[in-house]
């Protein structure tokens, strides 16, 4: 018997103009964590859909156990052993959580005696045996489209672990996740290590990988780099190797200097009790505004409420002394707003369409010819140059902006925002699911907007990116606005303390 449950040798894949794998090696142990690392573009999550058999390799080999094997398609992989958890959720919203963890190999039972019937009762009793497992306290029956997107990758976390798989493929598990839900996943992945499943854990958080990864393999533009034990390395070994150089600094120089106030919110109220209420605050010309919360505090509610997409019962809103009106998403671009989502899959991308597309979509009809053709030429200026401004790296614009990866796209949302010239921009969680190189450039665009005298709220997660960018965070808990915290006087401390204000 081989020491590694599963070995890939030599993989290479490409897309057109792009060379996505070259010669790429993985060996996974049984019983261990295995972090795969590299910056967005890197490989990582394309090695893995090869792995599952979503993707076709144009060169190398898969062995299981020391054996060659050949993985047609992903139910071909859950029958090898092999489970994903993508990074990019793709829940069915109008089924249940036991409908979408069984999807495709429901329990099934014999009806008037010959005809084959789904097993409900089977299915949800199997589901609620299976959370209990994996500690989570859903209702097997519960609509997933009800559910929030880090409850979500919850249910997909135990799709997974349903499949009984000796390969666990974690692609950012923790992206969307509470810190008690993380802690969690960390105890589902040591019972996982204790029956002897291998678990690929790609993260771009530094913490986790040196908290639970037994080795490191690190990927560089499409390259197998080196593994390492994850004892040996550290933080800034992680990086160097991930970038190819030493990155002194996480976050830009702040140059920014924050104006006269121009935005104001007065007492909003959302039309569900149990969402945001009575929320008051200012924003000033060219300031970050760093919302800082727990999951559930509403944060990304009350700034869909302000872009028109959720409803309100009471509240006003003021911009340079004027009263908007703001009823749905057109009303807000009008005036001069934008919201970058948290969703970059589900609300963001169109992913068949290409770069091109999905960066001039909001602002096309800035480019008609006697209000009736679009100026071609025009449009492709304005595309290159947020390519050119936003560093997006792709094969070209007409690329589907599918293949490009998290960080690119992520620039490719806000360089469409940015076509539209707004005054106020919402960023929510603008770097999740991004490496830490993809990250600093973000951080550069956003001071750069603060810079020319663009407001800017930004909703993170992330304590030490609310510190290193905001220039005044306002922290929420349940609904409400319990304190704002000056980011030169920010702790961990102080934003947990008002993030745990419950009435």
């Amino acid at each position: 018997m081989s020491e590694y449950v599963l070995e890939m040798r030599d993989v290479c894949k490409s897309f057109p103009g792009v060379k996505a794998l070259d010669h790429v090696q993985l060996k996974l142990r049984p019983g261990k964590v295995h972090a795969l690392m590299g910056e967005n573009g890197a490989g990582k999550s394309t090695l893995m859909k090869c792995m599952f058999g979503i993707y076709k390799m144009d060169q190398g080999q898969v062995f299981i156990d020391g054996q060659p094997v050949q993985i047609k398609d992903p139910m071909d992989a859950l029958n090898k052993g092999i489970a994903m958890v993508h990074q990019e959720l793709q829940p069915i919203p109008a089924r249940t959580v036991g409908e979408n963890i069984f999807l495709g190999r429901y329990p099934m039972k014999k009806a008037l005696g010959c005809i084959p019937i789904v097993d409900h009762k089977k299915m949800y009793a199997d589901t609620a045996e299976l959370l209990k497992k994996v500690r989570m306290n859903f209702d097997p029956k519960q609509k997933v489209g009800d559910l929030s997107v880090s409850q979500m990758q919850s249910v997909e976390i135990a799709k997974a672990v349903s499949a009984n798989c000796r390969v666990l493929i974690l692609d950012e598990p923790t992206s969307s996740l509470t810190a008690n839900e993380v802690e969690a996943l960390f105890r589902i992945v040591e019972d996982l290590k204790a029956e002897g499943v291998a678990i690929v854990y790609i993260s771009h958080k530094m913490d986790e990988i040196l908290r639970i990864g037994d080795e490191v393999t690190i990927m560089r533009d499409g390259q197998y780099i080196g593994t390492w034990p994850a004892s040996e390395m550290t933080t800034d070994d992680i990086i160097t190797k991930m970038v190819g150089r030493e990155l002194t600094n996480l976050y830009p120089p702040r140059n920014n200097v924050p104006g006269e106030v121009v935005f104001q919110v007065e007492d909003f109220t959302s039309i569900n009790p149990k969402s945001f209420r009575h929320v008051n605050f200012e924003l000033r010309k060219g300031e970050i505004l760093g919302v800082g919360g727990l999951v559930g505090a509403q944060r990304t509610e009350l700034m869909e409420g302000l872009f028109g997409i959720r409803s309100h019962s009471a509240g006003k809103i003021t911009y340079k002394g004027r009263e908007l009106k703001i009823n749905r998403p057109k009303d807000a671009i009008d005036q001069g707003i934008a919201m970058l989502t948290e969703d970059r899959r589900g609300s963001g991308i169109m992913g068949v369409l290409s770069v091109a597309d999905n960066i001039s979509v909001s602002s096309l009809d800035k480019y008609l010819d006697m209000g009736i053709s679009i100026n071609s030429k025009k449009v492709e200026q304005l595309v290159q140059d947020n390519v050119r401004k936003m560093n997006i790296k792709t094969p070209s614009s007409k690329t589907q902006i599918k293949s490009l990866s998290g960080g690119n796209q992520q620039k490719v949302l806000v360089g469409r925002w940015l076509a539209n010239d707004p005054d106020v921009l919402i960023l929510d969680e603008p770097t999740r699911g991004i490496d830490v190189g993809a990250k600093y450039e973000i951080y550069c665009i956003i001071e750069e907007l603060a810079r020319e005298g663009k407001s800017i709220i930004m909703i993170s997660s992330e304590m030490s990116e609310l510190i290193g960018m905001s220039d005044r965070i306002m922290v929420m808990c349940d609904g409400r606005v319990t304190g704002f915290v000056k980011g030169s006087e920010a702790t961990q401390e102080s934003i947990m303390a008002l993030a745990t204000q419950f009435e």
